[in-house]
């Protein structure tokens, strides 16, 4: 059983004539929810298993030999980020102890635009902070970071179609895009949380599109749905887990939803005595990307609900404001 509508794009390789039925399921999960499973999607078994070990093995390090790789500073984007140093409610305003996680990040290997400020390029062009232990990691992890491009880049043009848009619509928009790659680890508990603390405080995402990998029998990871229930989302890999951002809420004019969504501390003593881990990748689109009310989204009296953004922008603002002790 699935709690979030489970689509199979497989019938689209093998007939076009499928499509139709497959972008009308999308549409519909995107305006329902803002989040459904997708299976049939083409992307390697190996590759994930890859990345997902060697990121099981990274994260069992001693926590010495992860720090060689911390993020040098809070607010920098890229490396290994210790357990509660990040608290995403923070990203909606709302005060609640830190996060009870860890994490390891990476972004693209791309060139800042030149009118972008140092401060701004530092945040999403910056290096990489990649271990030398396990020896494969880099690999295993750029690899991966290129496969959920593509298939992120494929989805797109299946929103296109959904929003009654040509195919190729937002390509313009993910010439350069600023996407990252995240491992999210969250230890056995040894003791007791504090009160309002969660393993990921209540949240929406910042960009376009998350494609995410959660492990069997071991979410926690939960939605609030239209009726104000927050309701578990359960598919594993090798399904994806797909859910939109806060961009493509604002760009199909609040039609389609960008869904809170947080992950609980587990009922039961035995549950939480068992450590979890996630593979998500974020979509973002272009730094300088402007993101601005769809034509075929436009109230009838031709308004927008939100005014115009820029991509990099919104992103940098969200990511720090979750971010513990960040320096002016």
């Amino acid at each position: 059983m699935h709690n979030v509508p489970l689509i199979d794009l497989q019938p689209q390789f093998d007939n076009t004539a499928a499509e139709a039925e497959i972008v009308k399921q999308i549409g519909d999960a995107c305006e329902n929810s803002g989040f459904f499973a997708v299976r049939g999607h083409g992307i390697s078994e190996k590759i994930i298993a890859h990345c997902w070990q060697v990121s099981q093995n990274f994260f069992a390090l001693a926590e010495a030999e992860k720090q060689k790789v911390k993020m040098p500073f809070a607010g920098y984007p890229y490396g290994f980020a210790a357990m509660e140093a990040e608290t995403l409610s923070l990203s909606r305003g709302e005060h609640a102890p830190p996060d009870l996680k860890e994490n390891f990040s990476a972004g693209p290997r791309a060139t800042p635009p030149t009118e972008i400020s140092a401060d701004e390029a530092l945040f999403v062009f910056s290096e990489n902070q990649w271990p030398q232990d396990p020896a494969d990691f880099q690999q295993a992890w750029e690899t991966c970071y290129e496969v959920m491009s593509l298939f992120s880049a494929r989805l797109m043009k299946l929103f296109a179609l959904a929003l009654k848009l040509p195919q190729n619509y937002f390509d313009e928009f993910l010439q350069q895009p600023i996407s990252a790659l995240r491992a999210n680890h969250y230890p056995a508990l040894n003791k007791a949380p504090l009160p309002g603390q969660l393993r990921a405080g209540a949240h929406s995402d910042y960009g376009s599109l998350t494609l995410l990998f959660q492990q069997e029998g071991l979410s926690g990871l939960e939605i609030l749905n239209r009726q104000k229930e927050w309701i578990p989302v359960t598919p594993c890999k090798p399904d994806i887990i797909v859910n939109l951002g806060d961009l493509m809420e604002r760009w199909t004019n609040g039609r389609w939803v960008s869904t809170l969504h947080r992950v609980n501390i587990p009922a039961t003593e035995t549950a939480q005595n068992q450590s979890r881990m996630s593979l998500a990748f974020f979509q973002q689109p272009d730094w300088d990307a402007k993101i601005e009310c769809l034509p075929t989204c436009l109230d009838p009296d031709g308004s927008a609900k939100y005014p115009l953004l820029t991509s990099g922008k919104h992103l940098m603002e969200r990511f720090h404001s979750t971010v513990l002790n960040i320096k002016d």
